[in-house]
């Protein structure tokens, strides 16, 4: 007897979903087989390896940080102010996600680069040259990272109530007080599971990091780049490097269980 509301599953639909299954589970279970685990800790403990896990978890903390500061306000500006555009700018806002992130380094570049329309005047005017430094770096990925924060907080302040907000308006509270003492706190979880999936999302970048920051060791050379670097000479220490990874994705997940992320 089946329970209420469950019924028995096709074999049409089992087949697919169970390779499907696998083919997202298999990789990762190679990765846990062909590890080096009894000599993972001294691994671990390499210089080069180590520079890397501090330089990715600085730069993506900054990128997250800077996400912060930029995206809350924009997922504000998207989800409670109607301006004509609105549609147009959330395509711009969006398009990161589906942009090549070679594609997406190549136009920082051309941006912020020595010869870019932004670039061409900060190193004569400011004496600042960003490509192929630290700051690149944490600019490449908060420029991947800020869509999946700022999608997280405007759907946030889409499904929260605004009548809190029209209260506080009503009872005298000023627009920025409003944000701060009611807007913020009913939207945190949101905000949360949003700054999460930004740091995860730049933790992990490659495409545009490389293009646009290159792959400097100890400078630039973050852990994908550290992956990529090691896996022609050294497939060991790029297993372990990508089980790094892969630890702090599944970390990642755990905390975005219910607690932050509600389904309906």
């Amino acid at each position: 007897m089946l329970p209420d509301g469950a019924c028995g599953v096709p074999v049409i639909l089992a087949v697919p979903a169970a390779i499907g299954l696998a083919f997202l589970v298999l990789p990762l279970t190679a990765l846990l087989v062909r590890a080096p685990w009894r000599t993972l800790a001294a691994r671990l403990a390499e210089p080069h390896v180590l520079e890397a896990l501090r330089l990715s978890l600085l730069t993506s903390s900054a990128a997250t940080a800077a996400c912060l500061l930029l995206g809350v306000p924009l997922a504000w500006m998207l989800a409670r102010v109607a301006f004509r555009g609105r549609r147009f700018v959330r395509a711009l806002v969006t398009a990161p996600l589906v942009l090549p992130p070679v594609a997406g380094g190549l136009a920082l570049l051309l941006v912020l680069g020595n010869g870019g329309l932004v670039g061409a005047w900060l190193e004569p005017v400011l004496g600042v040259r960003l490509p192929l430094t630290t700051t690149a770096v944490v600019l490449a990925e908060a420029f991947v990272a800020m869509p999946f924060l700022v999608l997280s907080v405007e759907g946030a302040l889409r499904a929260s109530d605004a009548r809190f907000e029209e209260a506080a308006a009503i009872l005298g509270a000023s627009r920025w007080t409003v944000f701060r003492r009611v807007t913020l706190p009913l939207v945190a979880p949101g905000i949360a599971a949003g700054a999460v999936l930004c740091w995860a999302r730049a933790l992990g970048e490659f495409g545009a990091t490389i293009t646009f920051a290159g792959n400097l060791p100890g400078r630039t050379q973050t852990m994908p780049l550290a992956v990529y670097l090691t896996l022609r000479k050294d497939p060991e220490a790029a297993i372990v490097l990508s089980l790094v990874l892969l630890v702090v994705c599944a970390a990642v997940l755990v905390c975005l269980r219910d607690r932050w992320v509600r389904t309906s």
